[in-house]
């Protein structure tokens, strides 16, 4: 899939037929908050804090987004989706004279620290096409006055019935719009002052705001418009989902919380959930997560929050964020079937555990399904447990450890892309063929790496179970067996891939490897 999102519209690559899968592809996380500057509601991918910085804007007081996205890189994270979201946020505005009216222009991104200006000149324009005019816009770093994006515009005009009516050339705009009221002429020449034939740029007459906190209906947005966390829409895929708490002291809602779980479920990915800021001892803690209801094995989090050595305010901080970009080391680094109790795998020294736990603490709180923050022997804290938050559920028993929850999305995800070109293919003998071919590779490739207890695998394929008489749409469908590394059992799941569409069957369940070896 490309990198770029082009304002709503996703385009999938689909993988060439018969190809090797990737078996150990780069864990993507994707984090929803505030931020000073940038797009709204539009997945931007970063790979460094200086990426983050340049598009979002420094770290800021009144947003954890940015501080999330350092920890997210500090910790060994490579790939980041950032979706900017705001609240009543508006855009700076510009307005260049048209003899005694305007061409207003407002900022596609709002925010205070959003700058740009315009300028208008006639250069390669008739004298006798006076509806026409050049316009060109540019974005303005304000620290140091440098230009970081500029657009041309050359022989639009300001007639409605136009081809070339402005405010229509600018809805490609990355920089601003045209507002109404339109122009009643066209844009004066943007001059020096005493200089009539030398163009200048006019700067912004009002400032942008950054609108007010965000409320969880923000985070959360519309999955018609694709705003908030449904702009994930935008991308084929992510693994990891973090909303960073909505300002200083203040905690993501469960309302947020749950929208956020089931659209992850939905998208086979895993969301990360910081405790709550006042619980301050274990039993807090699980009874406070008992109360809000998190009992899903696509859900994981922790206790306790963290504060920084020799800092001046001793806040306590949350670190998901740092848990997101240890996951991603980790799979670089170990796969995602290990436990994240590695070497390495452990957080900044200068973060240490918010309060020290006793050893039934830590036991109760990953019976409770939270992953224990705990000090490591060289002064460095590491998270304990590899648990998800699915307890209590026969159907989700297995899914209670993080490695097999994680693995097994792993190889759905990875499995649902590498063979959706199948659906594509005519029906014939050879197609399960095959489909059986390149998925067993793709497992005795895991196997050669250390992610299952044996290679007893069981994979079969149907290129035309999901015909039906009354549709034309041609499906297959996987049963897989395997038996994942630090799981006390086989899995077995169903997958079925259409055109319209891919899901994972609820047979978990139907043949096992003892009946298939019979």
């Amino acid at each position: 899939m490309s990198d770029a999102v082009d304002h709503g519209i996703t385009v999938t690559e689909i993988a060439a037929m018969d190809q090797p899968v990737d078996v150990c592809p780069e864990t993507t996380a994707a984090f929803v908050g505030r931020a000073l500057r940038g797009p709204l509601n539009l997945p931007v991918l970063v790979s460094n804090f200086g990426e983050f910085r340049r598009r979002f804007g420094d770290v800021w007081g009144r947003s954890s987004l940015g501080p999330a996205a350092r920890q997210f890189f500090d910790h060994g994270g490579k790939r980041l989706y950032v979706i900017r979201v705001a609240n009543n946020a508006r855009g700076a505005m510009l307005c260049l004279p048209a003899s005694g009216s305007a061409l207003v222009l407002r900022a596609v991104e709002p925010g205070s620290t959003e700058f740009i200006r315009a300028a208008v000149d006639f250069d390669g324009i008739d004298d006798e096409d006076d509806d026409l005019f050049n316009l060109t816009l540019q974005r303005v770093n304000p620290s140091v006055g440098t230009v970081i994006d500029q657009e041309s515009f050359r022989k639009v005009s300001w007639e409605e019935s136009s081809d070339s009516f402005v405010a229509d050339e600018l809805r490609a705009s990355e920089i601003a719009y045209v507002e109404q009221p339109f122009p009643m002429h066209r844009p004066e020449r943007t001059t020096a002052s005493g200089r009539s034939y030398e163009s200048t740029y006019v700067d912004h007459v009002q400032s942008g705001t950054d609108g007010t906190e965000l409320s969880n209906y923000d985070l959360i947005g519309s999955r018609c418009k694709r705003s908030g966390l449904f702009a994930l829409q935008n991308i084929e895929h992510f693994d990891l989902l973090y909303l960073p708490p909505t300002g200083k002291g203040k905690d993501v809602g469960p309302a947020a919380i749950l929208a956020a779980e089931l659209y992850s479920r939905e998208r086979g990915a895993m969301l990360i959930v910081d405790p709550l800021s006042d619980w301050s001892t274990a039993r807090e803690a699980i009874d406070g997560v008992r109360d809000l209801g998190y009992a899903s094995p696509n859900l994981l989090s922790y206790f306790p929050r963290v504060r920084e050595r020799d800092s001046e305010d001793d806040v306590a901080r949350p670190i998901g964020g740092a848990f997101a970009g240890l996951l991603c080391k980790q799979d670089r680094t170990y796969g995602s079937w290990q436990s994240l109790d590695q070497q390495g795998l452990d957080l900044h020294r200068r973060l240490k555990p918010e309060h020290e736990l006793s050893d039934d603490d830590e036991i109760s709180l990953t019976r409770a399904g939270l992953n224990v923050l705990v000090s490591g022997p060289i002064g460095k804290a590491r998270l304990s447990g590899s648990v998800t938050m699915g307890r209590g559920s026969e159907t989700y028993a297995k899914f209670s450890k993080l490695p097999v929850r994680r693995f097994c999305l792993q190889i759905i995800n990875t499995i649902a892309k590498a063979t959706r070109w199948a659906v594509f293919e005519p029906e014939d003998s050879t197609l399960a063929t095959r489909l059986h071919g390149q998925v067993l590779t793709y497992l005795h490739c895991l196997n050669d790496l250390g992610a299952f207890v044996d290679d007893n695998f069981i994979v079969q394929c149907d290129a035309g179970v999901s015909n039906r008489s009354d549709s034309e749409e041609h499906g297959i469908t996987i049963l897989l067996v395997f038996h994942p590394l630090g799981c006390d059992e086989p899995i077995s799941l169903t997958l079925h891939q259409t055109a319209s569409g891919f899901r994972v069957g609820s047979t978990a369940f139907g043949l096992t490897i003892r009946q298939s070896a019979s």
